[in-house]
């Protein structure tokens, strides 16, 4: 199928590597809070919450207005904001705000401004969907990508008889069976190479070269 919208990969982390989620009723608030600010203006396609990070894939519903308004990014730092801008401004600085009243911090809780780059291809959607459901095994947080509760994956394929958006994202992967398949062979090649490469750091590889060999099977 060819790309039926247009896609961003949304991402940043904690203001000096510090944890954004503390506790499990973060994560829960987090997502909850950024449906409630940004249902007008997007589809979350994908999302993972990490401790100290965070990744979205979204679709944007009103693409004659919101595209452009999201996209360009102003030069001009007193421009005023354009709706989506807002939105995504406010929902920051409200869960910035709960979780410093909470657990008694000052200052900004996340890196600078969030990140948001454009999806181009299909290819590229499918993989950044696949990598951002990965990354808590990745990173090892879990062992398995459905052991991780924070993340849209699990949610995906329960709701994929239901949810319109859930037939969506499966259907842009072939099938129920072709969604799975494509993650668990995504995951495996990042993290033999991330063994590998602590094997090379710690001196069980000694030379860069068989490194190298060794990741790229050559």
């Amino acid at each position: 199928m060819d790309m039926n919208g247009i896609f961003f990969h949304i991402y940043n982390r904690g203001n000096n590597h510090e944890k954004i989620f503390i506790e499990e009723k973060n994560y829960i608030y987090f997502i909850n809070k950024f449906a409630k600010y940004l249902h007008d203006f997007i589809d979350i396609y994908c999302y993972s919450l990490l401790p100290r990070h965070f990744h979205f894939v979204v679709k944007i519903k009103d693409i004659e207005t919101n595209f452009y308004e999201f996209f360009d990014i102003p030069t001009d730092s007193c421009k005023q904001l354009s709706p989506i801008e807002k939105a995504f401004r406010d929902f920051f600085i409200s869960y910035s705000k709960s979780i410093n009243k909470i657990y008694g911090r000052n200052g900004s809780l996340f890196q600078s401004k969030y990140k948001r780059n454009l999806i181009e291809t299909e290819a590229e959607l499918k993989r950044l969907i696949a990598y951002i459901h990965t990354n808590p095994v990745r990173i090892g947080l879990c062992n398995k990508i459905e052991d991780w509760n924070y993340s849209s994956y699990n949610s995906i394929l329960q709701y994929k008889n239901v949810s319109d958006l859930s037939k969506e994202i499966i259907k842009l992967f072939g099938d129920e069976d072709s969604f799975v398949k494509f993650h668990e062979n995504y995951s495996e090649p990042w993290q033999e190479t991330e063994l590998l490469f602590r094997d090379y750091y710690t001196g069980k590889i000694p030379r860069l070269s068989e490194y190298i060999r060794k990741v790229y099977n050559v």
